[in-house]
């Protein structure tokens, strides 16, 4: 094959498992931990913004309906399969550790033998898997990639992964009766849902296309700690020891597989190093400016860091005014790598974008600070 010139997401996808879950019935489904409320809930859905979120879990019976492979494969069976070139997938919890997640949805899916590509991460990790497959169609490699981004998060969100440590550490727990707030705190901000993209090199002959004019990526982990993570720890030293290092019988007085994050650090650090920096590469070199941009779809895992994105723009002499703003945080809930492909799926479907529109994607992840920035432009048939 021969490089194609351009590359363009000719469809788009979205798979939400189960009923929306309203505030008030979240501990219905994750349960509650050492069966009492949580302390911390309604401080942080109130800053959140979320109202609706979706669980792949049977509210009934607390059983899982769809694994993540499932997830995404649901996503997929939206789009055209014919002729599968590439299927890259992200996700920043698979259902395994081996095999990969992408080979696990190509099972899910029976399409015929394709090159897959499986992409680690967090939030990032959807965004890195549409660059691959954006890259393998720009360079022709391929001519029908997909790309996607999935997360069923609720499997490390349940009340019973935390229990044992809840009776371990009862002295830290009767001088603080909520499991450290790190860990808490993502109970009500993470949910599951899946999303998929059709890159191919060449526009659909009806409708609109988003072209894919470039994608930036840039990890700040040279000069940052670990913020968010799962499968370890951190030492008195900040250092991270992960999940080998710890005998199997920590694994749950620890809770060493629940998703942690540092709010301090998150709140001192996130909108500079993953929106900042990146926004001072990306003007650099492709010369973005505000008055371009027509959409602007940020990736926010609360609504709580809108107004400081918001003041950095303004700052930075970046303002984009809200009409041109697009996030449905408030009714799909963060979905981790997912959710910059299902605001685009909605967005897409919405009959509001035009030809000539220019839509800048930000999506960040707190794990070491990564932050992504994406410019598509929307096209006709002609390109």
């Amino acid at each position: 094959m021969t490089s194609s010139g351009s590359a363009y997401i000719t469809s788009t996808s979205a798979f939400l498992p189960n009923a929306p879950v309203a505030n008030d019935d979240i501990e219905k489904v994750l349960g509650m931990i050492a069966g009492k409320p949580s302390r911390a809930r309604r401080i942080v859905l109130r800053n959140n913004g979320i109202r609706t979120r979706h669980y792949a879990i049977d509210p009934a019976s607390g059983e899982f309906t769809h694994s993540n492979a499932q997830l995404t494969a649901e996503a997929i069976r939206g789009l055209d399969l014919a002729g599968v070139d590439v299927l890259a997938c992200g996700t920043s919890c698979p259902d395994q550790l081996m095999p990969s997640h992408g080979v696990m949805v190509h099972g899910e899916l029976g399409i015929p033998p394709c090159e897959v590509v499986s992409t680690a991460g967090i939030c990032a990790a959807g965004v890195s898997a549409l660059k691959y497959a954006y890259m393998a169609v720009l360079t022709g490699q391929a001519r029908n990639a997909l790309a996607t981004g999935s997360e069923r998060a609720s499997g490390g969100l349940l009340a019973r992964n935390y229990d044992l440590e809840s009776t371990h550490r009862v002295a830290e727990l009767e001088e603080n009766p909520e499991i450290a707030f790190e860990k808490d705190f993502l109970r009500w901000m993470l949910s599951d849902g899946a999303g998929a993209f059709l890159v191919q090199n060449a526009p659909r002959q009806q409708g609109l296309s988003l072209r894919i004019d470039w994608i930036d990526i840039q990890s700040q982990a040279g000069s940052m700690p670990v913020c968010m993570y799962a499968g370890g720890d951190k030492a008195a030293d900040g250092t991270l020891k992960g999940w080998q290092e710890y005998a199997a019988s920590q694994w749950g007085e620890r809770s060493i597989f629940a998703v942690k994050q540092d709010v301090r650090l998150l709140n001192e650090s996130i909108v500079e190093q993953t929106f900042g920096k990146p926004l001072s590469k990306a003007r650099r070199n492709h010369d973005l400016a505000a008055d371009e941009i027509d959409w602007f779809l940020p990736h926010m895992s609360s609504e709580y860091f809108r107004q400081p994105l918001a003041d950095f723009m303004a700052a930075a002499d970046f303002c984009l005014p809200p009409e041109k703003w697009f996030t449905n945080l408030q009714t799909k809930g963060n979905t981790g790598s997912a959710s910059i492909f299902i605001m685009l799926d909605e967005l897409f479907r919405s009959a509001r974008l035009k030809v000539g529109d220019r839509l800048l994607c930000f999506v960040p992840e707190s794990g070491r600070f990564t932050g992504s920035l994406m410019h598509l432009t929307a096209v006709d048939h002609a390109g």
